[in-house]
């Protein structure tokens, strides 16, 4: 009963299809020989095709263009489902686009677009799919000037098709139309790891003064790239430029940075071809600058100095307003090692404005003798101690909290390393203020996320002369504990090399890698300087332990190593581990008052210490 129901279905849907004049074709799959005939038409189609491509008499005539349109088109809907079904639309695609360019009919333009977007919307998954879109999104770019519409079609191919043939070709494209027209990637694009995949070249940041400056530059991932002085030419300033392989950037990232400052004039950053980003330096005046990259994340930082080409001094650029500063009105400059820029300050300290409250160095020399019956306070009003004649004092300190906002830094027993170390900063700030008469600037005073090549930035751009870091130790083993004092430089040590890359969030690795960046910079560093400072410091963290905590208490000793935050600074700069938290008895004093308060003094007398043995060495 069922087999005679379905008999007589079968009977009905033909007798349909053919008291109405159509083929049940249209709707099913050719049988082989349905296919075959397809076929055959189909081929005969191409040749025509061809022949009016390359016969030049035959190819004249647009009527013989439309017989060879309607050649495909008679295929396609005899059969809109077959495997010739795409080709033929893609072929009076074609056919079209080439009408156009012989006869110039906007209608033609139009009936290719047309076509061309019935095969990837029609049969997304066929093998021309990709390619129609390439063809259709250069339809728009070349013929109708709109490369916002042809990045469209382009990104499809990214998205869809990226295992397609056509995706190296779409990827060109579109790092193409994002260089001369400023639409951005695809993200697909940028995050794939398939072929023409780019890295970010992620917003410029920079910190200046009048003599310094420091650019760093993120990207998303490492990047090699290549720098290149150019001297002045004609109306073109000096200019310092960096080349970005395998790299873009968004276009809203693109306008010039101006500077102004006397040192630098203005940061350009471009598309400067599909695959290469430049970062142009426009510099007015310069005599030393160092490139060195950092890894997670990848970044490149620029220092660069010089002399301002005016005399006028501005205030620092791009820096958060330090939150704690304690003003003070003894001049000076960073310590140098230079008889002879001694000499010159020495000429000159007798114009600069003096008003000491604390004497910063006991010494025989003197401008004025004291009298008997004058006043202590006066006599420490006027005298100038030898540091002080020789610019040699210190005016300006900046203490760097460790870690901050979405860096925690060393976590055990509930307490966090960026807390504590905010808390001692704020703790040292007043003291080391009032007993060294100094300016105090914090990197941070609140819970704060800041780089460590930005903490390095704000010490040079404010012109400091001790830069000062705050850290918390940690270890696998409760059981150590323990101060330790470190400034930068090269380290064969593996505890330093393990603390660095702890500090640094990196790997031990990388830090082995960083060796050979050091060895150039720190040809000029102030290591010598900062290694007499970070033994005074820490001598006096390890004599200032009072009672059973000094019993207990371990001097792990004055130390060296790669930490990224001391990279580039210009003045004595050192990082001090104060205890381990890791440690169950290190970590409960980390949580008393009394501890941190003893920490803060201790550094005090220290830097004190430091400033006293300088100005007596002299």
């Amino acid at each position: 009963m069922v087999k005679l129901f379905i008999s007589f279905f079968l009977l009905l849907f033909f007798s349909y299809f053919l008291s109405a004049g159509l083929s049940p074709a249209a709707e099913i799959e050719p049988d082989s020989s349905d296919f075959s005939n397809l076929e055959k038409r189909y081929q005969q189609a191409k040749f025509y095709y061809n022949e009016l491509h390359t016969n030049s008499t035959l190819g004249t005539s647009r009527d013989n263009w439309l017989n060879g349109v309607r050649n495909f088109r008679k295929i396609y809907l005899s059969s809109p489902k077959s495997y010739f079904a795409a080709p033929s639309l893609y072929m009076l695609g074609r056919m079209y686009a080439k009408m156009y360019r012989r006869f110039n009919n906007e209608l033609d333009l139009q009936e290719s677009l047309s076509y061309y977007s019935d095969v990837s919307d029609l049969f997304p998954k066929n093998s021309l799919a990709d390619d129609a879109l390439l063809a259709v999104g250069n339809l728009y770019l070349n013929k109708k000037n709109d490369p916002q519409k042809a990045a469209v079609h382009y990104t499809r191919i990214i998205a869809d098709y990226r295992n397609g043939d056509m995706y190296s070709h779409a990827s060109d494209k579109l790092k193409m139309i994002s260089q001369e027209h400023n639409i951005p990637l695809p993200d697909a694009m940028l995050k794939s790891t398939y072929l023409g995949n780019l890295n970010y070249v992620l917003p410029v940041k920079y910190w200046s003064n009048n003599n310094y400056t420091r650019v760093v530059i993120n990207a998303s991932g490492p990047v090699r790239y290549q720098e290149t002085l150019l001297e002045k030419n004609g109306t073109k300033p000096r200019r310092l430029y960096l080349d970005f392989q395998q790299s873009y950037i968004e276009p809203k990232y693109r306008a010039p940075v101006p500077i102004e400052d006397g040192l630098l004039k203005q940061i350009r950053t471009g598309q400067f071809t599909p695959e290469v980003v430049r970062v142009v330096l426009d510099i007015e005046s310069i005599s030393d600058y160092k490139i060195f990259s950092l890894p997670d994340p990848f970044r490149v930082v620029i220092d660069v100095r010089g002399e301002a080409s005016n005399a006028t001094t501005k205030p620092a650029k791009n820096i958060p307003k330090p939150p704690v500063q304690v003003a003070s009105e003894i001049p000076s400059s960073s310590i140098e090692d230079s008889t002879v820029e001694q000499i010159t300050i020495l000429e000159d300290f007798k114009k600069i404005r003096v008003n000491a409250t604390k004497e910063i160095a006991a010494s025989e020399n003197t401008i004025e003798k004291a009298s008997p019956k004058k006043n202590v306070e006066e006599i420490a009003e006027k005298q100038l101690s030898l540091a002080q004649q020789l610019g040699l004092g210190v005016r300006k300190i900046i203490i760097d909290p460790g870690h901050g906002g979405k860096d925690p830094g060393a976590s055990a027993f509930g307490l966090k390393e960026k807390n504590i170390v905010l808390e001692i900063a704020q703790k040292l700030a007043p003291i080391l203020s009032k007993e060294t008469g100094a300016e105090v600037i914090l990197t941070r005073d609140t819970d704060v996320f800041i780089p460590l090549e930005e903490r390095t930035a704000i010490a040079n751009t404010n012109e400091a002369d001790l830069f000062i870091s705050l850290h918390i130790n940690a270890h696998h083993s409760p059981k150590v504990h323990g101060l330790e004092t470190y400034y930068l430089n090269l380290s064969t040590n593996a505890e330093a090399m393990r603390v660095a890359a702890f500090e640094n969030a990196t790997s031990t690795h990388q830090m082995s890698d960083l060796q050979d960046i050091l060895s150039d910079i720190l040809k000029n560093s102030k290591i010598n300087e900062s290694s007499r400072l970070a033994g005074f410091v820490h001598n006096s963290l390890c004599n200032g332990m009072e009672g059973q905590q000094k019993k207990k208490f371990k001097d792990l000793g004055v130390k060296q190593a790669p930490f990224y935050v001391l990279i580039g600074a210009e003045m004595p700069a050192i990082l001090i581990e104060v205890a381990f938290i890791t440690n169950p008895k290190e970590s409960k004093n980390l949580s008393t008052d009394t501890f941190l308060n003893m920490i803060a003094e201790d550094i005090v007398s220290g830097v004190q210490s430091y400033i006293h043995s300088t100005a007596a060495s002299l």
